[in-house]
């Protein structure tokens, strides 16, 4: 309560608040078709299309790839065209393409789905507009706080995995649509009426170039960041939209033998969304814990940590058949430390980029979402050339162990350079 006080009397409550809805019910519409993904392909099953695992990674990583693009387009409509403007048109799109599921219903074809995953990407670029349109009205001493506000987006994504797999249970996964434009359309209304762009005395911030962001891309911290975060938000995002699959595609027998399914075979799909929200609840809610133990220990020990553990966690998964009950808290644990890894990179970032920050999230921001969708990518081509998962997960974990060596690379050279002078812990 003391850290919200500190804002009264300062910025713009009601654009602080349409900020965190706006982006909190984007992510979760981002992610949707995660918590869906076992109900769309039974519908497409019974309607003789039988997916192939590489064509359900396609379609789940779709939205994942585009959010990683658009934020850095919808970065540059911000500047140009204003947040808001640029909020309100990102939504309507998103409001389109959902509407649009619904009404095709049962007619709808796999590739008219890649299409409006495609757009869903408008959704997950949401990062790139809520942050600013919050942060531009608050001064520097307060950014970590209202950024740390705005940004609580995970949220979304663990109400997502709880409510649509049972929603889709009733009254079919195309309802699930319905229900999320429904919910867009209200936030439509709230975020025109209550959110306002920062006036131009107010706290500006200077606009983003194409050349800002060629200069950053030339310097080799850029990269190391970018393999850092792809590592620990791409294993976030990835897991958490492709767990649901995982677990009804290896452990529906499983669940069925523990009593899982009660009275109805669909209460299979719906627990699995039910584990998947707890794995990446885990994830969601030790992020600020993950920055809080980066600016106790460091931001490179805790990497250390966070990424050692993962890479346990996944290869245990990857050469051991493990138990129903065993192979969740192995996920729980995996997503906590990505989790708290996301928190830690950003420990590091500003430490390092400082008067570059805004374009950093941009390019960082980016490298996580590709991250996310080549380790999808790299799951659905694991279970089909292999017919397991085993290779996928031990493929991310090697990236890991890269990203683990990439640490003590740069350790050294950081602490006795910028580290110094940026006065933190890294």
């Amino acid at each position: 309560m003391a850290l919200f006080n500190t804002l009264k009397g300062q910025g713009h409550t009601p654009t602080l608040f349409s900020a965190f809805i706006y982006f909190d019910l984007s992510f979760m519409i981002w992610t949707i078709l995660g918590p869906l993904s076992s109900e769309i392909v039974e519908s497409f099953a019974m309607q003789g299309f039988i997916m192939s695992t590489s064509q359900k990674a396609t379609l789940l990583s779709l939205p994942i790839l585009s959010g990683a693009l658009l934020r850095i387009v919808l970065g540059f409509s911000v500047d140009k065209f204003g947040a808001k403007k640029t909020a309100l048109t990102s939504q309507f799109i998103v409001i389109l393409s959902l509407l649009l599921v619904y009404f095709l219903g049962e007619s709808i074809t796999y590739n008219q789905l890649l299409g409006v995953a495609l757009t869903l990407g408008f959704a997950g670029a949401s990062f790139a507009v809520a942050l600013p349109q919050a942060g531009q009205w608050y001064p520097p001493k307060l950014q970590g706080l209202v950024l740390g506000i705005a940004g609580a987006a995970y949220f979304g994504v663990v109400m997502g995995f709880i409510f649509s797999p049972k929603i889709a249970q009733y009254y079919g996964w195309q309802s699930v649509f319905l229900v999320a434009a429904g919910l867009a359309i209200v936030l439509f209304i709230v975020y025109a009426i209550l959110a306002k762009d920062a006036p131009a005395d107010v706290y500006k911030t200077h606009p983003k170039k194409l050349k800002d962001y060629m200069k950053l891309l030339k310097d080799k911290d850029t990269w190391w960041f970018n393999l850092f975060y792809a590592v620990s938000f791409g294993g976030f995002v990835g897991f958490g939209v492709f767990l649901k699959l995982y677990l009804t595609d290896t452990y529906s027998d499983e669940m069925h033998e523990i009593g899982l399914s009660w009275f109805a075979e669909d209460n299979i799909k719906v627990m699995a969304g039910y584990f998947g929200a707890l794995c990446i609840f885990s994830g969601t809610i030790l992020r600020p814990i993950g920055g809080s133990i980066a600016d106790k220990i460091g931001g490179i020990k805790a990497l250390y940590i966070f990424f050692s553990i993962v890479t346990v966690m996944v290869i245990a998964n990857a050469v051991v058949t493990l138990p129903f009950p065993i192979v969740i808290v192995v996920f729980f644990i995996t997503m906590a430390n990505l989790g708290m890894a996301n928190g830690a990179v950003f420990q590091l970032v500003p430490q390092r980029f400082g008067k570059d920050i805004g374009v950093m999230v941009g390019i960082v921001g980016a490298a996580g979402g590709l991250g996310g969708t080549a380790l999808i990518k790299t799951l659905g081509y694991s279970k089909d050339t292999y017919d397991g998962y085993m290779v996928g997960f031990l493929i991310f974990a090697a990236v890991t162990l890269i990203a683990i060596a990439g640490l003590s690379v740069v350790k050294t050279r950081w602490r006795t350079t910028w580290g110094i002078s940026a006065g933190g812990r890294i």
